[in-house]
């Protein structure tokens, strides 16, 4: 099974894009809506949360705002944040990956959008970056409700370039033209991926099968 990674900027497309390609038949996991779902009732996040930031948890689910708020002031919560959600979003992942794999799926999407912060580009077959203009990129993003100059200034500073991003990429979709036009970008890179031998799940799987054998039983 062939993992295409998709990334990109704020406000460049990707959510567009990754639509794109389940149009095509490339089935998608959403990393953000993955994480929504363990913040939410009953999700395996909330409990570790609410010992480490209790005022985030308000009707048994996370606020992601008051999380935000406190987390963003302080680094050593942030990091041990990060060091409780990394671990379950990627059993989230798997678990959608073994079920793509089941169904006899030959290519899957990754829709991660801090795919290059987080070091993910190492685990999939290949990177598509969705990419536009910084003029066009930032009149998207200075459109959505409650948006800032500052604010997204602010976000793009926590985000790599995307001059780096498309250098370190196998495609580049330009979302700058028009749906049409980004569909048939989308549409040729599953003509080209079709029939590649994909190495990234086979060793994702074996490192996951490895990790959880070493689990002590509880």
């Amino acid at each position: 099974m062939y993992l295409i990674g998709l990334t990109g900027s704020i406000g460049m497309g990707k959510t567009q894009t990754a639509a794109l390609f389940e149009a095509e038949g490339v089935p998608r996991y959403d990393a953000d809506t993955a994480v929504h779902a363990l913040y939410q009732k009953g999700g395996a996040a909330v409990a570790p949360i609410g010992e480490l930031v209790p005022e985030a948890v308000v009707d048994g689910q996370v606020d992601r705002a008051i999380l935000g708020q406190v987390v963003l002031k302080d680094g050593a919560k942030l990091k041990a944040l990060e060091a409780l959600v990394h671990p379950l979003a990627g059993q989230s992942q798997m678990q959608f990956l073994a079920e793509q794999e089941s169904a006899g799926q030959a290519a899957v999407l990754l829709d991660i959008p801090l795919l290059f912060e987080t070091g993910g580009q190492d685990y999939v077959d290949c990177v598509v970056v969705v990419s536009a203009p910084f003029e066009m990129q930032r009149a998207r993003v200075l459109a959505r409700p409650g948006m800032s100059e500052e604010r997204f200034m602010d976000i793009l500073a926590k985000q790599v370039p995307d001059e780096a991003k498309r250098q370190a990429a196998e495609f580049i979709v330009d979302s700058s033209i028009s749906v049409e036009d980004a569909h048939a970008q989308v549409r040729a890179i599953v003509q080209q991926i079709k029939g590649r031998e994909g190495k990234a799940y086979a060793a994702r799987k074996s490192r996951f099968e490895a990790r959880n054998s070493e689990a002590p039983n509880p």
